[in-house]
């Protein structure tokens, strides 16, 4: 299992996330507290969203463990983005330690990191790229069952209409994603669990799951907060740009000591636009409670 940590708000230095928290993603690299392994050293990955250059975002991964990559520590100091995904991993024993099986991936304006795992995806690899259409198919690189959950995603999301809403039509394609690996699973993956703990962005919108298939037990952890994460410091804000009483940070361990930390409840999910206040919504994939409940 893995640590991701994700944010929308104004601009932040990358630093703000990966370095300066006390709970810092790259110290859940080394010391996670919610795992019983405490170590994520098998590669990172972090993407960033320039709008002013394009849409399609940045990616910087490495199969080096995050606490002790240079060039990883040098770029947070001094890249700024309103929209960051950034992931420290732990491999499977299914896939293998290099570049392509690294988070966060992308296709087109998204990106997309995973913590957990699909239940029997040696047996259900097939099936589910089987399900998949071309281009879909065509942007799995990687052998992890990360990635190819994206595909599905992908494909969900190509198959739905344009919306006013993008972050609506983005969790229903993702909810749409979880019920056919579920079912998928639930048919051949030998009744193993799956944990799909899953961020999804298109650098304004974004969605985050968590998710566990068939019961709650061992449900991967996830956490959300409103507003800075800096509240002692408003002059300095860690590089904070504008209003931050919106910004959102989605992490699988809490970065600070904060009381504003709230758990999203499992099998919901996380919806999120820029400038508004999330909404928790209940993953239609689950036998749990299915409405919506504001943050």
């Amino acid at each position: 299992m893995c640590r991701f940590t994700f944010y929308l708000g104004p601009r932040i230095r990358l630093s703000a996330l990966l370095l300066e928290p006390a709970h810092s993603l790259i110290r859940q690299s080394s010391h996670s507290r919610e795992r019983d392994e405490p170590l994520n050293g098998d590669g990172f990955g972090v993407g960033w969203y320039a709008r002013e250059h394009g849409p399609e975002p940045a990616v910087f991964r490495s199969i080096t463990p995050a606490w002790n990559n240079r060039n990883l520590h040098n770029l947070a100091r001094v890249v700024a983005s309103d929209c960051i995904l950034a992931h420290v991993r732990a491999a499977t024993q299914s896939s293998g330690v290099n570049e392509a099986n690294c988070h966060p991936f992308r296709y087109r304006q998204y990106l997309c990191m995973h913590n957990g795992d699909i239940g029997g995806f040696e047996q259900v690899r097939r099936r589910l790229l089987e399900s998949v259409g071309d281009e879909a198919f065509a942007n799995v690189y990687g052998s992890t069952d990360s990635e190819h959950f994206f595909a599905v995603f992908i494909d969900e999301l190509l198959g739905l209409p344009d919306a006013p809403d993008p972050a609506a039509r983005m969790a229903q394609a993702l909810d749409r994603a979880i019920a056919r690996v579920v079912d998928i699973v639930r048919c051949h993956g030998g009744g193993e669990p799956s944990y799909l703990n899953v961020a999804i962005s298109d650098g304004s919108h974004a969605v985050v799951s968590r998710f566990v298939d068939p019961g709650p037990e061992h449900a991967q952890t996830l956490y959300y907060h409103v507003g800075s994460i800096y509240p002692q410091q408003p002059s300095r804000r860690a590089g904070e740009d504008g209003d931050a009483r919106h910004a959102i940070v989605v992490s699988s361990e809490r970065l600070t000591e904060s009381e504003l930390w709230q758990e999203v409840p499992i099998n919901h999910m996380v919806q999120m636009t820029r400038g508004r206040p999330p909404v928790v919504r209940a993953c239609t994939a689950s036998a749990w409670q299915r409405d919506a409940v504001p943050a």
